[in-house]
């Protein structure tokens, strides 16, 4: 694992579409749910380099709106990694200083999940190092489309005018409120499309997309993706 340092014009939000744990273990003849373990270990590793560097967001893609569509035993092999893995890592969470959140419908989630994401909320509530959003159950279309729902409430009790909405006002109605604006998308694998992240907020992002699986993700190539975003000149449109 090589060592990684901070960089000057880092971006303050990454978002990631942790993607290819699947291939990756149809290449090593293994059952899909042996490639999300190996991407969960790539998950940890990312989320201590963060630290490290001092990035103020991380936003990871764990579950899309869309993957309920996926085979009953792999989907439920999921949702049990995901137990598993928040009750592993609370501690790293704690002693990493890391605020944890979740992004998504956690109605879709099973109960024992549910619960335990909510616990890892509220005991890193008060931390105040990286800010990590697990984006599970989640869907971009979805959340503006629970954004407006939320607008026409507030509206309909004249909490706001409706006449009156920004840009900026309307994404307090959104996941990531509370977030600073993404600033680069990491997707892996090879595939080069947003699939529903973060869809609202990627608007000026910049977009990274690299042929390598999710588990072969090292350090090395976080590093490479910062470097290149580092060295784009932002122009946000103007």
């Amino acid at each position: 694992n090589t060592h990684i340092e901070k960089i000057p014009n880092q971006p303050k939000h990454v978002g990631i579409i942790m993607d290819g744990n699947g291939r990756w273990a149809k290449l090593r003849g293994k059952r899909r749910i042996f490639g999300h373990e190996a991407g969960v270990i790539k998950a940890r590793e990312l989320v201590e380099t963060s630290v490290k560097i001092e990035l103020e967001a991380l936003t990871l893609y764990a579950f899309s709106s869309e993957n309920w569509s996926r085979p009953k035993k792999e989907v439920s092999g999921l949702m049990s990694l995901f137990e598993r893995t928040i009750e592993k890592y609370t501690s790293l969470l704690i002693d990493n200083n890391v605020r944890f959140k979740t992004a998504g419908d956690p109605s879709m989630l099973p109960k024992i999940l549910k619960r335990k994401l909510e616990q890892m909320e509220s005991i890193t509530s008060e931390n105040t190092g990286l800010k990590l959003t697990l984006a599970i159950a989640y869907g971009g279309q979805q959340d503006i489309i629970n954004g407006i729902k939320l607008l026409i409430d507030d509206h309909n009790s004249q909490v706001i005018d409706i006449n009156q909405m920004t840009v900026e006002s309307f994404e307090d109605y959104l996941s990531f409120k509370d977030l600073p604006e993404l600033d680069l998308i990491i997707r892996t694998s090879g595939e080069t499309r947003l699939s529903n992240f973060m869809l609202w907020q990627s608007a000026y992002a910049e977009l990274y997309f690299t042929k390598t699986l999710w588990p072969d993700f090292k350090i090395t190539s976080l590093n490479k993706a910062l470097h290149n975003y580092s060295e784009r000149l932002r122009k946000l449109g103007k």
